[in-house]
């Protein structure tokens, strides 16, 4: 009778956790066949005996692992943004609602997917978030080494680069008058602050080496205002860019098109959704700003594009501007396996 219910199972919604799992699932008609909350090895297990079916997923933490266990048994799997779920949630909120509700969800013609990540990329993406922590790391401690020489009547400019220049001269001016318990503590300080130098400088050679031999990267890397971190960083996150229907879906995706407040006919337009990956947003509008700042420079279409802009609108959407039409541009090359070519 078991093993008929799951020959019954057309879709399967699976709500995670780490150790605690609730599957809901239902037959061809959409009638409910199984709702049942198993541990994380019964989960593997009912997985591996069910038939070919779809199943749906919240994308969150150890999500992407699930995917690939969940596909190697032949199942169609399928992630979703959790606010796209939250509207199928019915009355209150449990485990065994919120399973029902992704099994709902995901059967929906019209519903938005998260790409699904490969081991491969999953490492890149590692690389970057420990560098993005390591930085995060090494500003504190230059702040922090700024503020006690304050408290000593020494001022250093802003900028990690003029704390590596002013503590070794500090530390070797014999006329300073700090005493030997802070200058040990100072010049520890500074010594942990080079180790996290080394440390970022051995990711992102890693990350440069990773971006040499992949040619999707060396093709956004044509792209002006696309570097190593972002071509990286961009091969990482999208996963499979057939998931995209279009530049702007992508660009919307990245969080760099307008939010909407629309309604009776009249569309208003505010400012930037900044939704999904903020870090690799970040990366792109840096870009678009270095881009931005040296367009006066040039006289093919794209710069004039540019300083048009920034006449308009000012610096700052006009780095945006740069960030958003580089997605798009990203989109196409990928899309199209093929270089920038930039228009006269």
């Amino acid at each position: 009778m078991k093993e008929t219910k799951n020959k019954e199972i057309k879709v399967l919604g699976i709500d995670l956790a780490k150790q605690s799992f609730h599957v809901y699932g239902v037959d061809e008609a959409g009638r409910k066949v199984i709702s049942k909350k198993l541990n994380r090895a019964q989960l593997t297990a009912f997985v591996a005996n069910l038939e070919p079916c779809l199943i749906g997923l919240e994308a969150c933490g150890g999500a992407h692992h699930w995917v690939r266990v969940f596909t190697q048994y032949g199942h169609q799997v399928r992630m979703m943004a959790p606010q796209f779920v939250k509207p199928y949630v019915k009355s209150n909120k449990n485990d065994a609602v919120d399973a029902e509700a992704i099994c709902e969800a995901v059967q929906r013609p019209n519903m938005h997917f998260v790409p699904v990540k490969q081991i491969e990329q999953q490492d890149i993406q590692s690389l970057h978030r420990v560098r993005s922590q390591l930085v995060g790391r090494r500003t504190a401690q230059a702040n922090q080494i700024r503020g006690l020489l304050l408290e000593y009547g020494l001022v250093i400019a802003k900028g990690i680069g003029q704390v590596r220049k002013a503590i070794p001269v500090i530390l070797e001016d014999a006329d300073q008058t700090l005493t030997p318990l802070f200058r040990e503590l100072l010049n520890e300080l500074y010594q942990e602050l080079i180790h996290l130098d080394e440390k970022i400088a051995s990711i992102e050679r890693k990350l440069a080496a990773i971006c040499t031999q992949n040619e999707d990267c060396q093709r956004l890397l044509s792209i002006p205002g696309i570097g190593v971190l972002t071509a990286t960083a961009l091969i990482a996150a999208i996963g499979d860019i057939k998931v995209f229907k279009s530049g702007r879906e992508l660009a919307a995706w990245l969080g760099l098109v307008p939010k909407q407040y629309s309604t009776g006919g009249k569309s208003t337009l505010l400012g930037i959704s900044k939704r999904g990956d903020s870090y690799l947003r970040t990366l792109l509008i840096h870009g678009g700003r270095s881009v931005s700042r040296i367009a006066h420079r040039h006289q093919d279409t794209r710069n004039r594009w540019i300083c048009s802009i920034k006449q308009r609108r000012g610096e700052n959407i006009s780095n945006v501007a740069v960030a958003n039409k580089n997605a798009r541009i990203a989109w196409a090359l990928l899309t199209n396996k093929e270089g920038y070519r930039a228009a006269a």
